[in-house]
């Protein structure tokens, strides 16, 4: 087993050139999303949004009377 991590620590180091050459080449592998995948997405997230925006806000206005009801007792 500490043979396993003398190995590792000793591999070669790429260098700069090898290295930018790598990823360019890793970055033609990406494939992009099409337009209509961005925008059904992004009509997803903003209905996504606008649900959660109104639960929390009907979450706060319960817990809001809740306190109230409670300050009021005291």
């Amino acid at each position: 087993m500490a043979e396993d991590s003398k190995t590792a620590a000793k591999a070669p180091r790429t260098s700069p050139s090898e290295f930018f050459k790598q990823v360019k080449s890793e970055t033609g592998k990406v494939v992009w999303p099409t337009r209509e995948e961005t925008v059904r997405t992004a009509i997803f997230v903003f209905i996504l949004m606008i649900i959660l925006s109104l639960f929390f806000l009907g979450v706060d206005t319960v817990f809001s009377a809740v306190v109230r009801w409670l300050l009021s007792l005291a």
